[in-house]
């Protein structure tokens, strides 16, 4: 409940259990979901460029089935126990596919217009602005889960792990893993960047406390980082989708890039800041938590 949206929580999910229950019972397995989810988003993308009330809503009913799918994979995960970093890195790249081919469209579509400028516009818009806002929203929302449910309810991964696994595999032997983990690998550490006083504070705490955190400690984080997830929740897909469907219906895509450049980052830096300032406070406060072991 602290790192999920309402709509989410209401619409989403309730949906993409239905869903999953319909896979499971032919069984499916959840990468092929996943897969499919591409397909959705991608002809999505293709409907966007075409102008017309008609296109418009295919469009934006392929894209809503698209992310249905997306909570879908990750249910059927859990309830079949193929849960696996496949599916997590697999996951990642179908969002990755849907919007590029989103933008793509609106760049195609309007360039008569605007020329090379759209593409400059989406291209600052899609792979400076919209992929660090979903990376800085996803490690925080598994920087959040890990102090209220431990390494286990969390998906925090750590670069250095990660490096060492990938010099460990042998590109004849284990050529695919070793090229995902290539990406995810650089993912993990564009994450670390964006959060040094965090790393600090992960340091410290691994150093200080390694075999258990105490329970004041993830009770103050929690109550500093709760505040921070309804940013998180708006920097990843219901929000940005809502203004897509928005600007694609009222026929002016533009506002959908320009939306991504002022708005959304107004947020992912007031969040950043927010949130390196409470990894910051915590560990200067840090010899406090040690009476109460």
């Amino acid at each position: 409940m602290d790192t999920e949206e309402w709509l989410d929580i209401h619409f989403t999910r309730p949906l993409g259990l239905l869903w999953a229950n319909f896979f499971n019972a032919f069984g499916v397995h959840p990468n092929v979901v996943t897969i499919l989810s591409i397909f959705l988003g991608l002809a999505a993308g293709v409907m966007f460029y075409f102008e017309g009330l008609t296109y418009s809503l295919i469009g934006i009913g392929l894209l809503v089935w698209a992310n249905l799918y997306d909570s879908c994979d990750g249910q059927l995960a859990r309830m079949t126990g193929k849960k696996t970093r496949w599916g997590r890195i697999l996951d990642g790249f179908a969002g990755d596919v849907w919007f590029f081919a989103i933008y793509a469209a609106i760049c195609l579509r309007l360039m008569p217009v605007w020329g090379i400028w759209i593409w400059l516009l989406c291209a600052f818009a899609g792979f400076i602005c919209h992929g660090k806002q979903c990376q800085l929203a996803d490690y925080y929302r598994n920087i959040h889960l890990f102090f209220l449910k431990g390494e286990s309810g969390s998906e925090l991964d750590n670069s250095g792990k990660l490096t060492q696994e990938f010099q460990s595999l042998s590109w004849k032997k284990d050529g695919a893993w070793k090229l995902f983990l290539f990406f995810y690998r650089n993912y993990t550490k564009s994450q670390e960047a964006l959060t040094p006083a965090f790393q600090r504070f992960h340091s410290a705490l691994k150093q200080r406390f390694p075999s258990a955190l105490p329970q004041q400690l993830r009770d103050d984080f929690r109550a500093g980082s709760l505040p921070l997830m309804k940013w998180a929740n708006i920097l990843t897909f219901n929000t940005r989708a809502i203004v897509l469907y928005i600007a694609i219906l009222v026929g002016e895509p533009w506002i959908y890039p320009v939306f991504e450049i002022t708005v959304m980052n107004v947020l992912f830096f007031y969040m950043r800041a927010k949130h390196e300032r409470l990894c910051r406070d915590l560990t200067q406060r840090l010899d406090t938590y040690e009476t109460t072991l």
